[in-house]
């Protein structure tokens, strides 16, 4: 199987072709109910998990995050909750935290695949209730 670069994942051309190469060769590919399907260790969460293609998007900032700008990964999680008053159950794809308040957000990232404005204002929403400006 030929793997998916970036002249067939479009969507992600702010990530180089060498960015998407890499993830490709990290990528390995297992049978799932006859078909094969992509799998890639998380470099945060340390477990392989199945690239579907905002997956891919979020590991292509993580490694941008981890190998270009050089936060370490024990400054970053993944799917962490943002909470609203009492509701919790959402969450922000990549979380990358204050270097001297490690449990305060400095960046967050959410990861969409084509819709840029629901994107925009969940990011915006998720700022507004960390207290980040």
């Amino acid at each position: 199987m030929k793997p998916k670069t970036v002249s067939e994942f479009n969507e992600f051309v702010l990530f180089s072709e060498a960015e998407n190469q890499a993830l490709d060769a990290r990528t390995v590919q297992r049978d799932a109910r006859s078909k094969q399907v992509g799998y890639v260790t998380c470099l945060v969460r340390n477990r392989e998990v199945q690239l579907k293609a905002e997956e891919r998007t979020r590991q292509l900032w993580l490694s941008r995050l981890i190998h270009q700008y050089g936060y370490a990964p024990s400054r970053i999680a993944v799917e962490y909750p943002i909470t609203f008053g009492r509701d919790s159950s959402k969450r922000a794809d990549i979380v990358v935290f204050d270097a001297d308040r490690p449990t305060v957000p400095y960046i967050i990232i959410e990861v969409k695949q084509l819709k840029y404005k629901d994107g925009k204002e969940q990011l915006r929403s998720y700022a507004h209730a960390v207290d980040c400006h």
